[in-house]
């Protein structure tokens, strides 16, 4: 069977399957209104935007503001970033600069998935900083794409890690002390971006996450089931698993398990079989894989020394967001605590 066709029919399973103003103004706001690009550009800085510029300003809720970002990294094109601010928070305030949680969303979501699906916006603990959760795609799985040697557009690493990154902290009172979590692919996400980019998260928790998709063949054709997903090219993402390995292996958390030993690590999965938040009979081989993805990941950082790993695997449960809300609670401590922020 060819790679292709082994990737058609595992994406045709997965198909299945899937689960479904002025800055003080904004802080204040709760109603859906969007601002006027004046309000817009009044809430920025004087500054010309380098890379990516906030073109929509929209609030949506309580302490929840989605900025509508145009992106040279991803060709043009513009984006959602929702944000939930902590309390007190005014961008026009330059002397005040928030620790931050980055919040990645999985495959098939969006960045309004966290808000919609878990009680985030409720959290107490996090009235003290200031939540990003930015688009990432369908299935952009947090990376600049190979595009078979051309690179270009969708560069989703570079939106993220420099872009985004970059005007959060120019205008949006983001400050530089950051921690990152996320499930399923941003799980992924969360891990790469840490490993990637050394010292720029103090700490990273996966919920659920594809933590080493070059396990072995099962995995891999999983992967590129996604990749190929809404009709995408599956070797646009990362090229070939055996032609690129190399960049596949730059894209897989096993084999940065190195760069990830100074850094906090939290992991949590199930096994895939029912569990106690799951209806009856559920189970999930996505959820399956992951867990053996995630108990081998455990096992390399263990290899390699790294000492402030904790790792929840739960045993029966399948890839949904009930496990994933009681997770990011669960690692919260954690988290806050790399930020030295109370709980």
């Amino acid at each position: 069977m060819t790679l292709r066709t082994r990737v058609l029919l595992v994406l045709s399973a997965l198909l299945l399957t899937l689960a479904p103003t002025t800055p003080t103004a904004l802080a204040r706001a709760a109603s859906p209104v969007a601002t006027t690009s004046a309000d817009t550009a009044a809430a920025a800085s004087s500054s010309k935007p380098r890379g990516a510029e906030v073109v929509a300003v929209t609030p949506v809720a309580d302490r929840q503001v989605d900025l509508s970002v145009r992106s040279a990294a991803l060709g043009g094109r513009t984006v959602g970033v929702r944000l939930l601010t902590p309390d007190g928070w005014n961008p026009g305030d330059r002397r005040q600069h928030w620790p931050t949680l980055w919040l990645l969303h999985g495959c098939c979501g969006d960045y309004t998935s966290w808000t919609a699906l878990t009680d985030v916006a409720r959290i107490d603990s996090l009235r003290k900083v200031l939540v990003v959760m930015p688009e990432a795609g369908w299935n952009g799985w947090y990376s600049d794409w190979w595009n078979h040697g051309r690179g270009g557009d969708p560069a989703w690493e570079t939106f993220h890690t420099v872009e985004l990154r970059q005007l959060l902290e120019r205008d949006w009172a983001a400050g530089g002390n950051r921690v990152v979590a996320g499930l399923s692919m941003g799980g992924q996400g969360a891990l790469l971006y840490a490993a990637r980019h050394p010292g720029m998260f103090k700490a990273t928790a996966a919920y659920s996450g594809s933590a080493h998709p070059l396990l072995n063949e099962e995995s891999v054709d999983r992967i590129l089931g996604y990749f190929g997903g809404q009709g995408d090219d599956p070797l646009r993402v990362w090229g070939d698993p055996v032609a690129q390995r190399g960049i596949w292996q730059a894209h897989d958390p096993y084999y940065l398990a190195k760069r990830l030993k100074p850094v906090p690590v939290y992991l949590s999965c199930g096994d895939g079989t029912t569990g106690p938040l799951d209806t009856p009979g559920s189970t999930s081989a996505l959820e399956a894989d992951f867990n053996r993805q995630n108990h081998a990941l455990a096992a390399e950082l263990e290899r390699v020394g790294a000492k402030h790993v904790t790792t929840n695997f739960y045993g029966p449960g399948t890839h949904g967001w009930a496990y994933w809300q009681r997770e990011l609670h669960a690692s919260l401590p954690m988290l806050l605590g790399a930020l030295h922020v109370g709980g």
